[in-house]
């Protein structure tokens, strides 16, 4: 397969401006992440600070709720609340080996912002972290929290004010300021070499998630489910699994409303394969080719297109796309609380919500691990406002 390309996905569709920056960012990654010293300063970090590894729990209730064992990787117990941490680590350590003086990043649930942050004080980089103004709006809480750790926050109103405009805008400043500024992209999307990059910072989880099912199960799991738009938390989780050809993959997308509805984000059921931001990807688009914003209640659910990894998965068939409603992830959402104490992240509650609504695609013997890849402080109000909504 040709570097930076996955099948008919990926590439380097960007300015020429734009094209010397990305060469030196990939080979930067290339000499400077394999060696022992950023590493050891990289693994020590995800200890010592994020708090790896991260525990894989056995949901006992849950499991006799949908009658097969179901493993929680628990994300949410890393330093930040979310799988974040590990792609805004390694950017932040490889940014700063390269002697840049700023990070500038998107966000759209907070969550990437706040690890943004964290790992930019760790290194000594001021941050910058473009968000939608909607976002903000539904985030008020990860507004606060990237701002008390230092993070500068700037509005973004062009477009719908959400993540996909937030990326466009910080493309737009990298261009102007890549010489002393490193654009640490949140997920696996974006030109080459972003999403190797980030999938490689990302595939610690599946790492652990595979020597972890064989300590407590004896063996490989049997399926693994995980939220995504761009599909960071995805990758990472799958990566280890890909040539594992028994361990099914799963990868659960925001269904809205309804597929018909303006909030669907179900890419997969309802895209095509297109360019954004830089490479080719599986995008929602409407019949004239322009890209079609989607609303779901889950912000970190709203990307239109698919990173070009899980596209190219998909489309061939070693990843299964589904998705989930919303009326489905609310009730994930009650049915976590009160079967195992936990409340997720809305992201989260879409691969929850497919599993409890999906339980015939599983045998009464399969081990199911969900990537639970974020805690659900930041939803509370609208968790709250849906369910008062409902009576």
């Amino acid at each position: 397969m040709k570097k930076g390309r996955f099948g008919i996905f990926g590439g380097q569709y960007v300015s020429e401006l734009l094209m010397p920056v990305l060469i030196e960012l990939e080979e930067a990654f290339d000499r400077i992440c394999p060696t022992e010293d950023f590493q050891r300063r990289f693994r020590g970090l995800l200890r010592d600070y994020g708090g790896r590894p991260t525990p894989l729990y056995y949901a006992q209730n849950l499991s006799g709720l949908v009658g097969f064992r179901v493993y929680l990787k628990r994300e949410d117990l890393l330093c930040g609340g979310s799988h974040k941490l590990n792609n805004s680590l390694g950017q932040a350590l490889l940014a700063s080996r390269m002697n840049k003086k700023r990070i500038i990043t998107e966000t759209a649930a907070g969550q990437h912002g706040v690890s943004a942050a964290m790992a930019g004080n760790i290194v000594g980089l001021e941050t910058e972290i473009f968000m939608g103004v909607k976002d903000m709006e539904r985030q008020e809480s990860n507004v606060k929290r990237m701002r008390l750790l230092g993070g500068r926050v700037t509005p973004v109103t062009t477009g719908y004010g959400l993540l996909k405009d937030a990326v466009s805008d910080t493309l737009r400043e990298w261009t102007t300021s890549s010489r002393t500024t490193h654009y640490l992209m949140g997920s696996a999307v974006g030109p080459h070499p972003f999403p190797m990059i980030v999938a490689t910072f990302q595939s610690v989880i599946g790492e652990e998630i595979k020597a972890q099912v064989l300590e407590k199960d004896g063996g490989l799991p049997d399926a693994i489910v995980a939220c995504g738009s761009g599909g960071s938390n995805a990758v990472g989780a799958f990566r280890p699994f890909i040539e594992e050809k028994d361990v099914r993959l799963y990868f659960i997308e925001g269904g809205g409303e309804s597929l018909d509805a303006d909030n669907c984000a179900a890419a997969f059921a309802l895209g095509r394969p297109g360019v954004l931001h830089g490479a080719v990807m599986q995008i929602l688009q409407d019949e004239h080719g322009q890209i079609k914003p989607s609303r779901t209640r889950a912000s970190g659910l709203n990307y239109p297109g698919r990173g070009p990894e899980i596209s190219h998965l998909c489309q061939t068939g070693r990843v299964k796309a589904g998705y989930a409603f919303d009326r489905d992830v609310f009730e994930a959402v009650r049915v976590m609380c009160r079967t195992e104490g936990l409340i997720p992240a809305l992201e989260t509650a879409h691969a929850i919500a497919y599993v409890l609504k999906n339980k015939e695609d599983f045998d009464r013997d399969d081990v199911v691990v969900i990537n639970y890849s974020g805690r659900g402080d930041k939803d509370l109000d609208l968790i709250f406002r849906h369910s008062e909504d409902k009576q």
